[in-house]
């Protein structure tokens, strides 16, 4: 059930996020700005998780 992202699909959509969220997160430094994106991403990939499980109980 749990399906966690290639590494190439995870750098695209650390990238798409990057993009939407570029004048947001313009203040922060390089490093922190990885952080983040990468901190959203995971947030993302596991609320995906957490859907599908609840999804699944549902259909049972």
């Amino acid at each position: 059930m749990k399906q966690n992202l290639t590494l190439k699909q995870r750098k695209d959509l650390e990238a798409k996020m990057a993009k939407v969220l570029k004048e947001n997160i313009k203040g922060l430094s390089a490093e922190l700005q990885k952080i983040l994106l990468d901190d959203i991403v995971t947030a993302f990939q596991n609320r995906i998780n957490v859907l599908k499980r609840a999804q699944a109980k549902r259909s049972y």
